[in-house]
């Protein structure tokens, strides 16, 4: 189980993410993180345990922006632990997604996105969905995000953000995750 929260309106979205995740806090104990939109750069911030953990990282570095996406985790693929939580990025930093679910194909399609050049950082199956959608991009978010989907198999609640759609969040789902 998993928890994700999304901003995009006139106030900072740091703040509204993190009261998000403590609402959704018993839906993953083992790591959060949060991923926000200053208008040119997408920043990230995870850390492994508790909400209270990402809170102090916070303290120190705040993420601007008006658009962001966050996440709580139980882990379901690789050990929990800072690299492998959420949000997940593409090689470039273009793409951010958090995800709840399986994708039942990821190992496959990890292996034909390596075979292309892209570097993994992480053992989950939602890295594989940042690359998939780097992949597929050419110019249109909304475009991409559909080749995504027709690639992926499972049961999964996704958002996707981009650098390159400063007011976008898309969010999707495939049965109950």
């Amino acid at each position: 189980m998993c928890g994700i929260v999304g901003y995009i309106g006139p106030k900072q979205a740091s703040p509204f993410l993190i009261e998000g995740l403590s609402k959704l806090e018993y839906r993953g104990y083992d790591s959060a993180g949060i991923a926000v939109h200053d208008g040119s750069l997408i920043s990230i911030e995870k850390t492994i345990g508790r909400l209270a953990n990402l809170e102090q990282k916070l303290e120190h570095h705040n993420l601007e922006g008006n658009l962001g996406i966050g996440h709580t985790l139980w882990a379901t693929h690789g050990r929990p632990s800072d690299v492998n939580s959420h949000p997940h990025s593409d090689c470039t930093g273009n793409f951010v997604v958090v995800h709840n679910g399986i994708i039942e194909n990821y190992m496959h399609l990890k292996e034909e996105l390596i075979a292309k050049g892209h570097v993994f950082t992480s053992e989950t199956d939602t890295e594989v969905v940042a690359h998939l959608l780097e992949e597929h991009y050419d110019g249109d978010f909304e475009a991409a995000v559909k080749k995504v989907l027709a690639e992926i198999s499972g049961s999964y609640a996704l958002v996707f953000m981009s650098k390159f759609e400063p007011n976008k969040i898309i969010c999707t789902k495939q049965d109950n995750p």
